[in-house]
């Protein structure tokens, strides 16, 4: 099963959505802010590939953060995700079991997200 995570109000997840809608994918949709985030989860994510792009330093919620904020690692920086969700990166992509979703990306580019999933742009 394909997980969708991301916040409801996303532009680029409602166009993720719809993409996977379109392309007939089964799939789940999970809204970081209503449905929460774990701290085993993003810690997983933390140790995947997709680490260096899982934060998104664009936001505003990352401008409003203080210089130690920014500077966490490792357990501390889960704990930051998973207290503001909105610093997360969306969508995030996952596929498998919901207890070990394994990242098939962060971000939606839907050329490489066919060609990851198998299916036609």
């Amino acid at each position: 099963m394909i997980t969708v995570y991301g916040i409801r109000a996303c532009d680029t997840c409602r166009k993720a959505l719809k993409w996977f809608e379109a392309k007939g994918l089964a799939h789940q949709f999970h809204d970081l802010r209503s449905d929460g985030l774990d701290t085993d989860r993003v810690t997983d994510w933390l140790g995947s590939p997709f680490a260096d792009t899982l934060v998104n330093r664009r936001s505003t919620t990352w401008r409003g953060l203080g210089d130690t904020e920014r500077a966490a690692s490792g357990d501390a920086l889960s704990a930051l995700l998973v207290r503001h969700p909105t610093l997360v990166k969306r969508p995030v992509i996952a596929v498998g079991p919901d207890a070990g979703d394994e990242l098939i990306t962060v971000g939606f580019d839907p050329k490489a997200l066919a060609l990851t999933l198998g299916v036609s742009p």
